[in-house]
């Protein structure tokens, strides 16, 4: 439900040639989130498969922005954050799918930590599997091995398995260095401190250097467990090394870099 006032949260979801995806997150969304008052805004990214008639047609609810060109997550999220009201706001990916009152879980979390600058819940697969969806910061050799997952010997790296934290069971609410930005949910006071993603990433780790100014503002990184989602994880750079998308990808992991100096720390 939402109304002109009082909004407690905005949904922000950008989609990219993910419309039955996109459809089944809203479908969910709407049923699953309850008590509290929100609004979801929609970022189309020129995906030209019916997104945009699917979401006028079947959630006249949304609010729906169209762009004529793949403008990239950054950028986009940006454009849908500009078009919020909320106290919170929830950043999602298209490929999500709710199985919980998860919204609230997150709302309630924040108003009860004023410490926190942003939160994420546990996320899972289809089979309910969890996926690492709290990181460590990453060195190079690191955001190498994520692309060679398919490899064990990467798989159970040292190295791997200690920026994915997988030493670690996920069953508490933990302060962390990042959480993924399929799910990200923030204070607007953070977007005003800080400002909001970096446009100069166009597909990658733009969740890392938000969560990573989160922390140097004086704020904390959570991870809370208490309430999960599906993610139909995409993995466009992973099935695809060689494509335009994976490129982007790169160019904004070595940009982070020396954005920061080639040190990612608090």
């Amino acid at each position: 439900m939402n109304t002109e006032k009082n909004i407690d949260v905005s949904v922000v979801i950008i989609s990219w040639k993910m419309r039955d995806l996109l459809n089944k997150c809203l479908e969910t969304l709407y049923h699953f989130t309850k008590e509290i008052n929100f609004e979801v805004i929609v970022i189309d990214n020129d995906s030209q498969d019916g997104t945009y008639e699917m979401v006028k047609n079947n959630f006249p609810q949304v609010r729906l922005i169209k762009n004529s060109e793949n403008r990239g997550v950054a950028p986009a999220r940006n454009q849908g954050i500009k078009e919020t009201k909320g106290k919170y706001i929830l950043i999602l990916d298209a490929d999500m799918e709710f199985i919980d009152n998860s919204i609230k879980h997150l709302f309630d979390f924040m108003e009860s930590n004023l410490d926190a600058g942003i939160v994420g819940c546990k996320l899972i697969d289809q089979n309910f599997n969890l996926q690492t969806s709290c990181k460590r910061f990453p060195n190079l050799l690191a955001f190498l091995f994520r692309r060679l997952e398919w490899i064990e010997a990467v798989r159970n790296s040292k190295t791997l398995r200690h920026h994915t934290m997988k030493d670690w069971d996920h069953s508490e609410i933990k302060e962390v260095d990042y959480i993924i930005g399929a799910c990200q949910f923030f204070r607007r006071e953070v977007i005003e401190k800080i400002g909001p993603y970096d446009d100069k990433i166009f597909y990658g780790p733009e969740d890392i250097d938000f969560c990573l100014r989160i922390w140097k503002a004086g704020w904390k990184v959570y991870y809370y467990p208490y309430t999960s989602i599906i993610h139909h994880e995409q993995r466009i750079t992973k099935k695809n090394l060689f494509s335009v998308i994976s490129f982007k990808h790169f160019a904004g992991i070595f940009y982070i870099y020396k954005k920061y100096n080639f040190k990612l720390k608090v």
